[in-house]
């Protein structure tokens, strides 16, 4: 049995333009503990960067960068064929318009969370790790970098020397080397609510999750993603609130050394 009784629980957020689903994001933040604003590349305005900030401070929600590719059609979900210093200076300039953003609202940046093809590439990929986790590392090297459990990301970010999450995901399927299931193949997303939850339940408590094709592996769970983009996310991030207090697990956000 895993002790880890501490988890948090972010959401991708600030992924629109202009005010279109703001009301839904201020809706969702009373049940995650930290939330990943886009930064413009992948979704995002400044205008909606400014306002996710407002919303997710006055909720006493820890803010980190979500840095992606420059696919807006594509909302950064498509592979790009990119050098290790393409990604650096994308990451760079990303966190950049955040940390303005959250400093200009008298916070600090907490963490940083590739987003996408860029969060999938760098988790197998040595070489767009060590960009990912260099460049935050000169830019607010304070902040906690999330990253795929047990993934490349994850060793990149030790390796430089930052405090690093463990991320795990309520919604997707697993792969039998832990990574996700990609978007385009099929049972790559749970859509069972209850099933999502029982889960995450699992990964926190027991540090396993089966995989799609029914073995177990180990996994850490420092924290649990939750898409706020999905069709049912606010009635889904309300339930999973509830289970996870009920399992007398605490819900709270990495502290900043």
């Amino acid at each position: 049995m895993n002790e880890h009784t501490t988890v948090d629980l972010n959401c991708d957020l600030g992924e629109s333009f202009g005010a279109y689903q703001l009301g839904h994001d201020e809706a969702i933040l009373p049940y995650v503990t930290s939330a990943n604003i886009a930064c413009g590349f992948h979704a995002g305005d400044p205008s909606v960067m400014k306002k996710t900030v407002r919303l997710a401070l006055a909720q006493n929600v820890a803010i980190g960068a979500h840095p992606g590719f420059p696919d807006l059609v594509g909302f950064g979900r498509r592979d790009m064929a990119v050098s290790p210093e393409e990604v650096y200076d994308m990451v760079v300039y990303q966190i950049g318009a955040l940390t303005a953003f959250v400093q200009a609202e008298g916070s600090q940046l907490h963490h940083v969370k590739p987003h996408g093809a860029l969060y999938n590439m760098a988790a197998v990929n040595p070489g767009l790790a060590e960009a990912i986790a260099e460049a935050i590392y000169k830019v607010q090297p304070s902040s906690i970098l999330y990253g795929l459990a047990g993934s490349e990301l994850i060793h990149a970010g030790q390796r430089i020397g930052l405090r690093v999450a463990q991320e795990v995901f309520a919604d997707r399927t697993y792969q039998a080397n832990g990574t996700l299931t990609p978007r385009r193949f099929p049972n790559a997303l749970i859509t069972d609510q209850q099933t999502a939850v029982n889960q995450v339940l699992r990964m926190v408590k027991e540090g396993k999750v089966q995989t799609l094709y029914g073995k177990d592996i180990t996994i850490q769970a420092d924290t649990i993603c939750l898409h706020g983009d999905g069709a049912h996310a606010l009635e889904f991030a309300r339930s999973l609130h509830q289970t996870l207090t009920q399992e007398r697990i605490t819900l709270k956000a990495m502290d900043i050394i």
